[in-house]
């Protein structure tokens, strides 16, 4: 009887342990596959399967020259430079040169032959041209530490980083909002940014930040996400008046050759719909006035932010009342080399009579596409309405 029971528990032990040998495979094989797409793991797998494939272009070569020409090595040479290290890939060049020199001895020579599937000249220029690039690229992929593989993945982790900092806020029944971003010449980044956030107690303030960084597209968004990020952590965290101080000092510490930006800060209470609009160098905010059916100037007083520290800024003041429409955008809306930024205002408050009084869902989107569609230039544009 008791070898009977002790059977039972022999077999569980071992399919206990097979199941636990399965599991450390797994694990294994998930973390090298992991290691191996960012960048991590060793090449070692990529060289062997582009040194087999060396050969096999040989023989085919050999074989069927006229088929498989003798520039076909450049194959493995544009994935090699792709795929592997810059140390690794030498040796992959050394077989490609191995290979050219068996091809030449086994094929016909070429100066008895019209040159069709034969080591030419042309042949070794070709090859030769195709390594040179292909250890360009893995050179500088080895500077910049980011393989080809997570290069890509990198870019869309930036640039939905800076689009989830620049989401608003929901706002309470009673409020909308409309924001809309088109960076310049169709690119994914740009070097306009929102940053916003629900301040004060029980979360009744709006503080909201539409920066506009020196330069335009790819050339401004690399410092536009270091700014948001910065300023994202500023606001709130500060008294209203001296976020922009503060911004203003962050862009002098940093030092750079195209330092400076201008930037726009409201501070909107949400219960009254009292505001205050703080600026640095930034175009006037325009309020539509619903009683009246007029657009009206917001301008405050302040300097460029990255210009000279000890700035001083001077806010404006107003009331958002029921139907009313405060209106925030940077300079790439209204301002262009044959418009002036007045009459771009006026365009602008025009076209946005059209758009906001008939539907409010969308105008931000379609404001740009009527006003600064082919700007070459970024451009954001955020609606605030209280109905």
């Amino acid at each position: 009887m008791a070898q009977r029971r002790a059977e039972p528990s022999k077999a569980t032990t071992r399919s206990h342990q097979a199941l636990k040998a399965w599991h450390r495979v797994r694990t294994n094989l998930r973390r090298s596959a992991v290691d191996y797409f960012r960048g991590g793991a060793s090449d070692w797998v990529a060289l062997a399967g582009l040194l087999l494939t060396v050969p096999a272009l040989t023989c085919a070569t050999v074989l069927t020259p006229l088929w498989c020409a003798p520039e076909a090595l450049v194959l493995p040479i544009i994935a090699g430079g792709l795929l592997l290290r810059p140390a690794s890939l030498l040796a992959l060049y050394a077989a490609a040169a191995v290979a050219l020199m068996v091809e030449s001895l086994l094929l016909e020579p070429w100066e008895f032959h019209d040159g069709a599937g034969r080591v030419t000249p042309g042949t070794i220029l070709v090859v030769a041209a195709a390594g040179l690039s292909g250890l360009l690229i893995a050179q500088f992929r080895s500077r910049v530490g980011v393989p080809w593989r997570r290069g890509g993945t990198m870019l869309f982790d930036l640039r939905e980083r800076i689009r989830v900092q620049s989401k608003l806020p929901k706002l309470p029944a009673g409020w909308h909002h409309e924001m809309a971003l088109r960076p310049a010449g169709g690119q994914s980044f740009s070097g306009d940014f929102v940053v916003a956030a629900r301040t004060g107690p029980r979360r009744r303030t709006l503080e909201l930040v539409l920066t506009d960084v020196s330069g335009k597209g790819m050339d401004a968004a690399s410092r536009a996400l270091l700014l948001s990020g910065a300023f994202g952590g500023l606001l709130g965290s500060l008294p209203p008046h001296a976020f922009l101080p503060a911004a203003n000092g962050y862009l002098l510490r940093q030092s750079w050759d195209e330092g400076f930006a201008t930037s726009v800060h409201l501070v909107l209470d949400l219960d009254s719909g009292d505001y205050e609009l703080l600026s640095a160098g930034h175009v006037p905010a325009m309020q539509l006035h619903a009683g009246s059916g007029k657009w009206e100037e917001k301008a405050a007083e302040g300097p460029l932010l990255g210009v000279y520290d000890g700035a001083e800024f001077d806010p404006v003041k107003g009331r958002l009342r029921r139907g009313d429409v405060l209106m925030l955008f940077t300079d790439g809306l209204v301002e262009t080399a044959e418009r002036d930024l007045t009459e771009g205002m006026d365009r602008l408050t025009g076209e946005a009579d059209r758009y906001v009084s008939s539907s409010f869902h969308g105008a931000a989107w379609h404001l740009i596409e009527s006003v600064a569609r082919d700007v070459n230039d970024d451009r954001a544009l955020l609606l605030i309405c209280r109905d």
